[in-house]
């Protein structure tokens, strides 16, 4: 298991790399043959097949992910759909935190259309280039992708309307840093809308080692610490909905489980 704050970024930076170039190799691969696909999925790229695709449609619908980059779509990794219930609206300011290969800032840019902005935020160079390479391919002009981390990010205070994130925020080692920051950036009267995993009681989760940090597990922390961290960071109204509980292969309960949070920051 990672000891400290830098070799858990590394791991995770590590491993999101590494799928990001799979994505890539897989998109490459398909066009030469099955054989090469074979390979691929057979490497130690972590490239994303359809079995991706086919969890990423659990949380979008065929609607929302029509006409987005098949490899946005199989870059996901989240635990949820944010900009479902994000409710923005046209001119809105958006940042999206561990933006990955791109989805949830390609959904938020068409709701907040050509008058808003969307900024998505990832510290991991692989899944930057995935995103550009999306971003050729949309043909929006109101998303940018920004290197940083969101424990330090890269940002203007108040320079943002809306937070998102999905499946990320667990993935931090210091997730006070991460809401002072979101606190930091967001303007007065803005608001917070992720989705993640907390545990369900101070225990935390059942499994801790390394895989299960990056598989959004190990990093999960107690739902009360959570929402007690988004308040000393001077959040207000504080909400979550939805809890769905999280097993492991063998069908054990993980004691994690995903849900949606929203929070504003006072006017």
């Amino acid at each position: 298991m990672a000891t400290n704050q830098d070799e858990i970024k590394r791991f995770v930076q590590e491993r999101y790399g590494a799928r990001a170039r799979g994505v890539i190799e897989l998109a490459a691969v398909q066009e030469t043959g099955p054989a090469d696909a074979d390979a691929c999925c057979e490497s130690d790229s972590g490239c994303c097949g359809p079995a991706d695709t086919e969890r990423a449609l659990r949380l979008y619908n065929e609607g929302q992910v029509a006409g987005l980059p098949a490899e946005a779509v199989a870059a996901s990794a989240g635990c949820g759909n944010p900009t479902a219930l994000a409710g923005l609206k046209a001119g809105e300011r958006v940042l999206d935190l561990g933006s990955g290969g791109g989805i949830d800032c390609f959904l938020a840019a068409q709701q907040v259309g050509q008058s808003g902005r969307v900024t998505g935020l990832d510290m991991t160079p692989d899944m930057l280039a995935l995103a550009n390479r999306n971003l050729t391919t949309t043909g929006l002009s109101n998303v940018e992708f920004v290197q940083g981390e969101m424990e330090a990010m890269p940002l203007p205070d108040a320079s943002v309307d809306v937070v998102i994130s999905n499946c990320v925020i667990c993935l931090s080692p210091d997730k006070d840093a991460v809401f002072r920051e979101t606190f930091r950036v967001l303007a007065p009267g803005g608001r917070i809308h992720v989705s993640d995993m907390v545990a369900l009681s101070p225990e935390g989760p059942a499994q801790t080692d390394a895989e299960a940090w990056v598989a959004c597990v190990g990093g999960a922390e107690d739902k009360a610490v959570y929402l007690d961290r988004l308040q000393r960071a001077g959040f207000v109204g504080v909400e979550t909905t939805d809890e769905d509980l999280r097993f492991d292969d063998e069908g054990v309960p993980l004691n994690v489980a995903s849900v949606k949070i929203v929070a504003h920051k006072p006017a």
